[in-house]
Order: structure tokens, then sequence, then C-alpha cells
């Protein structure tokens, strides 16, 4: 806990400077060489050539001063060139990098104190990064131990280590958790949580009929989050967390072509298939990084587990990647998919922004240049610059000899069909040219023929001629049909079955994938302010250096002799997954965190550094990263450590010394009000209205332009821009949200609306906004006026099946009346019936509605033709688009 609590007290003085505001002498270290990293290194100590020779990495460098003299004077500010500089604002240079005035006091504060370091300072520096003890004691980079429980708690608020640890810091402010939420609330939100998908009103019901005893209370929740965990739909809401974060695109982004990607799909279907398995996640997250490092069938003939080894490697393929289109600098498109990649992983599993070190030192973070080449020389060999592969030519078949062997096999069948239909086209040809042959004179016989046997392009201009002159002549395969349409019809036969013949091969498909050419390393240079033109040092791969400076980890050799490729990626995997690497299981923890509560321990969940937000609860944050590796690194597991906390099941509430003492819910201590994610707003209208395909798996559905511009699902039938007839999707576009398209350039209208995020490259942290356009969206889009039909025709059906199934006419003559088609709604939306009040105003609404309709001409019977539209059945519509455009439908708490 000391540890801890110093790492966090540390990290605070760092971000904010609060030591200017203390007692506490200020010291370099801990106080001024931030801002100085931050504003001045990089002119001053970085870089090969020292501006005015004056290097501010050490004071006692300062001290020696440059080309002005000494940089300070200890006591004296105004006599010290340093703050002179920096008051004026004549350094730096650039008006946007200059420091704040609270930085600028904080300097002027130290030199008066003396301008006293921490420690003594080395009498030089090498070319690399000074890495100081303050650098190596942030929090994120201590080795994980699982601390101990609190005991001094209210056991019977605690339900499992979760509780102690949140209901301590709660006690600390004399605060408790929140009621749990009523058994409705608790099933929707679970059900929405974890499946992304409402549960059906039976399973309500039955839910808070079990939840009312207390005996089987206890059972009824954790027999209901196992079964949820168990659905495939928990696969599919989980993966779209994950997704977000690997930056998962079916296209290229990068230029305004925005090609397609067909077969990003197979990583998607990796991702939804390993969460359902409760794959352990060490084991996921190597398979991603080093799944072609893990192949052992020959590429040409990959066995089925080998394949979803290379597919998971699309996790390396997810960056925005121009390189097989036209860019105006093929080089530099190279490095920046290169750069987006690096974002990508390090984000992912560091939780730390690695890429700003590309172009020079990270301001805030001890990671320096040198660093970020040695960790994309872990890469270098996947993607070498010097022999680049457009993303066409890293698709890899999966193909087998057993299926080259049927499809030739097949081909051979098929050109027998071929070769029959060449010789009756020839007959047919020769026929017919004879028929219209003998329709002239026997002088020019002979040279029609010798014409006819000439190719067009070898004829006399003689025979030219004459074909010109008897053009009847000309017959080809091209013109038969002109003068025997039974013939053509014939070979057209033969055509079809030739065509047929070859529709039976097996059909070829693709893994979009990341491999190395064996045997092959190519060099990873610095490049000197990120300039692929201006290389530098050669260096070799490696980790962060400040994180193998606190924990013994596995190194990252060159090349390693135990597979076919250099194996750098394979090491890189063990490393980050090695029981003592500090990062990885707390930023995945976190992750889970975040999407269960709403809020993450951290809620900067890309950023664990220096910059990033201290953990909440830093010792429950420790506790469920051991947790996690220890369980086998199961999700499953966090998953029911988290649901089956009391912490979670707490009520949404709004008490007035909670909102005062807390107001963000930093602490915990009460349910979380909730916007639902764009995706899982247009999967529960597909669901609710009865309408949603659950088939999973395969390739993207496509998105298309309307013809006023929105991007909607559809096949693009356009024709010189003009959009041709709708080609039916085939019950396609009802499937879920995860299995459409995902195209930078064209994201769906709905799902835009709604803050799904732009891959650019990829989303650690979704936004959650409150426009008008949403609103406007649930009012007037096509999508919910169409499915706000289909809902009424459900609710409508309802009671004409069971009337059926006892043999009444209709729905009235059982009793399911307006009213219980409103109480039908409500529980399909809401999980819940409505009151007696809501029935009431309903029911009215639903009558004025009614009238409306009938006098318009549509609704009204005409020459004893019953109406084209029901007046009912439009009003009812009208209800369900407003119960589905509700805050109630969109939040959840």
């Amino acid at each position: 806990m000391l540890r801890l609590t110093c790492a966090v007290l540390f990290a605070s003085v760092f971000t904010a400077y609060l030591r200017a505001e203390s007692d506490a002498p200020l010291r370099f270290e801990t106080d001024v060489r931030a801002i100085l990293r931050a504003h001045c290194f990089q002119c001053h100590g970085e870089e090969p050539e020292v501006q005015g020779n004056l290097d501010l990495r050490l004071v006692r460098f300062m001290h020696r001063g440059g080309d002005s003299g000494a940089a300070i004077v200890p006591g004296k500010p105004e006599e010290s060139p340093l703050y002179q500089r920096l008051r004026d604002g004549e350094m730096p240079p650039d008006e946007s990098k200059q420091i704040s005035k609270k930085e600028l006091r904080i300097i002027h504060d130290w030199i008066v104190a003396g301008a006293g370091t921490v420690r003594e300072e080395p009498e030089s520096l090498g070319w690399e990064p000074y890495l100081t003890a303050e650098d190596k004691a942030h929090w994120s980079l201590q080795p994980i131990r699982r601390p101990a429980v609190p005991t001094q708690v209210n056991p019977d608020l605690v339900a499992n280590p979760i509780d102690a640890y949140l209901l301590s810091e709660l006690k600390k402010h004399d605060l408790e958790f929140s009621p749990t939420a009523p058994p409705r609330k608790l099933l929707r939100r679970l059900s929405l949580d974890l499946l992304g998908l409402p549960p059906s009103p039976e399973s309500v019901q039955s839910f808070v009929d079990s939840m009312a005893s207390a005996e089987s209370a206890e059972k009824t929740w954790s027999v209901t989050v196992d079964t949820m965990l168990e659905s495939p739909h928990y696969g599919e809401r989980w993966a779209r967390h994950w997704l977000d974060v690997a930056g998962y695109a079916d296209s290229e982004g990068y230029t305004d072509a925005d090609s397609e990607r067909p077969d990003a799909w197979r990583y998607r279907d990796y991702v939804i298939e390993s969460f359902n398995a409760d794959m352990p996640f060490d084991q996921f997250i190597t398979e991603q990084l080093a799944g072609d490092e893990l192949v052992t069938s020959p590429l040409k003939n990959l066995s089925s587990a080998d394949a979803k080894r290379l597919a998971a490697t699309g996790f390396l393929r997810m960056a925005p990647d121009g390189t097989g289109g036209t860019v105006a600098d093929k080089l530099q498109a190279r490095h920046d998919t290169m750069a987006d990649t690096i974002r990508i992983v390090s984000s992912s599993f560091l939780g730390l922004t690695v890429g700003c070190a590309q172009c020079h030192d990270h301001r805030y973070d001890p990671i320096s240049q040198a660093d970020y080449y040695r960790f994309r020389a872990i890469f270098q060999p996947a993607f070498d610059p010097e022999k680049w592969q457009v993303p066409t030519k890293r698709r890899v078949s999966l193909y087998t000899d057993e299926d080259r062997k049927r499809a030739a096999e097949i081909e051979v069948e098929a050109k027998k069909v071929d070769a029959q239909r060449t010789g009756q086209q020839k007959v047919f040809i020769s026929a017919t040219f004879e028929k219209q042959l003998k329709e002239l004179p026997e002088s020019v016989h002979e040279l029609a023929r010798a014409a006819h046997e000439t190719a067009a392009a070898k004829r006399t201009p003689e025979q030219n001629q004459l074909f010109k002159k008897h053009p009847s002549l000309n017959v080809t395969s091209g013109s038969l049909y002109l003068y025997d349409r039974k013939a053509a019809d014939e070979l057209k036969a033969l055509t079809a079955k030739a065509t047929e013949i070859r529709a039976t091969k097996p059909k070829q498909e693709f893994i979009r994938a990341i491999t190395e050419q064996p045997g092959r390393l190519p060099a990873t240079h610095l490049l000197f302010r990120g300039n692929p033109d201006q290389t530098r040092q050669e260096l070799q791969p490696g980790g962060l250096s400040v994180v193998s400076l606190n924990s013994s980890l596995p190194s990252i050799p060159a090349e390693t002799s135990d597979v076919a490729t250099s194996g750098r990626r394979l090491a890189l995997a063990k490393r980050l997954t090695h029981p003592d690497y500090p990062l990885t299981s707390r930023v995945i923890v976190n992750r889970v965190w975040r999407q269960h509560f709403g809020r993450g321990l951290v809620e900067t969940p890309g950023d664990f550094g220096v910059q990033g937000m201290a953990p909440s609860h830093p010792e429950l944050l420790d506790w469920l990263a051991v947790e996690f590796i220890e369980s086998g690194w199961s999700l499953k597991h966090l998953h029911r450590l988290i649901l089956q906390s009391r912490a979670w099941r707490q009520a949404v509430t709004n008490h007035a010394d909670r909102n005062r003492v807390d107001p963000d819910n930093t602490l915990f201590g009460s349910g979380r009000l909730r916007r639902l994610d764009a995706e899982i707003v247009r999967d529960c209208i597909l669901d609710i209205s009865g309408k949603l395909n659950t088939k999973s798996r395969g390739p993207a559905v496509p998105v298309m332009a309307d013809r006023v511009g929105r991007f909607v699902i559809g096949k693009d039938n356009s024709n010189a821009g003009r959009p041709g007839s709708v080609i039916d999707m085939k019950g396609e576009q009802y499937r879920r949200s995860i299995y459409i398209q995902m195209r930078r350039s064209r994201p769906l209208a709905v799902l835009e609306a709604f803050d799904q995020p732009p891959m650019s490259p990829n989303c650690d942290k979704r936004n959650v906004s409150t426009a008008s356009t949403q609103s406007l969206l649930m009012m007037n889009s096509e999508l919910l006026l169409t499915y706000s039909r289909h809902f009424a025709e459900h609710l409508s059906q309802l009671g004409l099946d069971t009337a059926e199934q006892i043999g009444l006419d209709t729905a009235e003559q059982l009793g399911l009346d307006t009213a219980e088609q409103i109480d039908a709604a409500w529980q399909a939306v809401y999980c819940r019936h409505p009151s007696t009040r809501e029935r009431e105003a309903t029911l009215q609404f639903l009558v004025e509605q009614r009238s409306v309709f009938e006098q318009q001409a549509d609704y009204k019977a005409s020459d004893g033709k019953p109406p084209a539209k029901s007046a009912e059945l439009e009003a009812l519509a009208v209800m369900c688009q407003m119960l589905m455009g509700s805050n109630e439908f969109l939040y959840v708490d």
C-alpha cells in the first residue's frame, strides 16, 4: 500500500506540479525536469547538435552553461538567463510550446530555493535519455503484487473482494453503497451489458419471480450470469469492445479511395469465437501478435487451427494502409502504416502513448526515440519498407492440395464441354456460311471460302472487299444468332453447362494476415525527427527500457532458431504476458471494468503514463490484475467477479451527500446512468420489432449511399452515378451491427449519429454525446419509421396468433385489446409494465391518432373496397416509434 500510495502521489506531483504550492523545497527531478523535458529538451539535450551549446538535462550542465554562459544563478532568478528567456517568451521560439504561468512560477521558485536536486547527478550523459528514479517510480511501471483485501468494512455489503476495496474507500468519506437495483432493471442492465440485446418479457417475468425469494435470489443471479456468458451473443457484444481497440475496419482508409478489405471479416469472426470460447487472454494476445510464427502446417495446406492463428494476425493489418493505391509518397505511406500499427499495439496492450516518441523523446513518459525504434524493430521483418507488400499481396489462400486437385478435375470436365461447344460452333458457322454462299454466284464461292477460312486481320484487300460487298457472308460466333437462333441457343446452353460445372469448384478464399519472409532480417534505423529519408544509427529489437529496469522480463532477440521466422513478435508476446510485466493485465482488467461500470479505475484506458489519470483504486486494480492472471487469463472469470459484486448491482441514485463528495461517482457508490452504444441502439430496435437476423459470422453486410447521400445498408447498384433498382438483401439487412461493413469513408448513418467511432487508427475510449441529430434521427429516420411499423405488426400479431390457437376470430374476442398491446409494448421496450397514468395517456393518444389517420383518403373505405391502410396499425406504429425514441429506451439504469 505504501509503495502504491507514494507512486500515485508522485504522479499527481508530476502532472499538476502541486509541490509549488507546498512548503517542501522544490527539486529539479520532482518539480522542474518534467517542464523542461516537455518544452526544452528537444533542442537543448536530446539531439546531437545542442542549440547554443546549452544542455538542460542536468543542473550541473546549466551551471556550466552554453554560448551565453551559465544558465542559472541559484537564488537569483532575475539574473538567470534560463528564467529570463522563458519569462520574456523568447524560448521556446514556437509560441504554441511556450510554458504556462504556473510552470514559470515553479522554475522561478526553484531557482529562489537554490536550484537544488534530489541526489547527486552523473558527470555525463550518453545519447539516450537519462532515466531518473522518479521516471521509474510511476505507478503503472511497478511490479504487480496482490494486496491484502480490506477487512474493516460492513460484511453484509460484501459479496466478494471487489466490494471490500470499494467500501473501504467509500467509508473514508462516510459513504456506503446504494441499494440494489430492482430485478427488472437489473436484468435489463445485465442483458444489454453482456449480450447487447434486451431480455424477452417472458425471461424478465421468470427472473422477477425467482428473485422474489431471498433464499434463491443469489443462486438465480449466478445462474443468470452464467447462462448469458454461454450465449453466442456474448461474443458478439464483447468482441465489439475489442474491435474498437484493434481499429477494426473493412476498408483501407488513408486515401479518399478507401478501398475495401474483402477478407478483414475473418479477424472479426476470430475475435467473436475467441471471446465465446473464453480463450485465455495471454493466448489471445500471442496469436494476434504472432499467430503466423505459431503456424506449423505449410501455408499452401493450412490446417483449420493454423488458419485461425493466421486470421488472428489480422490485428496487425487493421491500421489504415494506402500503399495499394495511388499516394504522393509511397515510402512515407509505408512508414505511416507501420506507425499506426505500433500505435494500435501499444495502446491495446501497454496503455502507453509510445507513438509520441516517433519523432523525438516522449515529452512526459520515460520513452526515448530509440525505445520507439527498438519497439518498431520487432515488427520490421513483417513490415519491411524495402520489400514492402501491398495489401493484395499479403493475402494467404485457404486452398489446399485437395482443393486444387478437385478444382483441376472439375476443370477437365468443364473443358470437355468447352471442346464440345467449340466443335458445334464450327459446324453451325460452316453450315450457315454455306447456306449464305448458295445465294451468291458460283464465281465468288472459291474466293469467299478462302476469305472465310482466313482470320479477319490477315485477309487480303480483295477478300475484305468481297465481305464488304456481301456482309451476309461474315458469319462469326458473335453474329451466328442473327442467322440461326436455335443453333445460338444450343451453344448458349453448352456455355451455361460449362459455367455450372466450374461453379462446383471449391471456392478459393483468403486470409488477411501478416507473415514474414524467412531468412530476411531488415535493419531498423532511428529516423531523425521521424523522417524516413534521414536514417541514423541501427537499433536492435527491444521492449521499453524503463519497464526492464523495474522487472526481470524476457528479452527480445534479433532472431531465434525456435521458429522459421525472426521470432521477434512471439518474443514480444511472451514478454507482454509474463506475470511480472506491469502493464498488460492492468490495462486489460481496466478495460473490462470500464465497460461494465461506465468508468475505468483508470479513466484514460489508453494512457497509463504521466499525462494519464492515476487509478482511483490502485489496490483494487492490482488485485484484479493478479486475479486475472492466476485465473488463467480468463475473461469470463473476470466478468463473474464484477457482475456478482454488490457494487455492480447498485441502483442509480441521486444522493445529495454523495453528489457533494463524489460528483463524478469515482468511488462507485452508485450505479451509473449509461446510454446505449450505437450498435446496440440498432440491434435492440431490430430485436424488439421482431426482425433480428441472428445469423453469425461471414463477410460483412455492405453499405451504400442512398438517393440523398446517407449511408445505408445495401448493395450498390448505381450506373453512371445514378442509383438502379434495389437489390434484395435476403434478410442480411437485419443482421447485428457487428456484421455491418465498417468502411471508414461510409459510416452507417444511424451508427454515426450515436457516436460509432472513426477508426483513425483505433478507438481507446468512445465518446458519448447528446446531440440534436440523435433526436431528429429517432423522429424522422426511415430506419425507425420502418421498424416501428414492424413492431406494431408484431404486437397486433400476438393477439391474432393466440386467438387462432383457441378458435376465436379476432384478437378483440380474446380480450387482447389496445390496453394489452400497450402493456406488451412497454415490456418489450422497457422491461416493465406501464403505470396506470402511462396506460391511460397512451390509450388517449392512440384514439386521437386513429382519428387523425381516419380522415385521410388512404385510411377510408371507397366504392365498397376496404381502406388501403389501417388507421389502427398506423397509430400503433406511431406509439412504437415514441417508445423506441425515448430516453428510457436509449439509457440503461
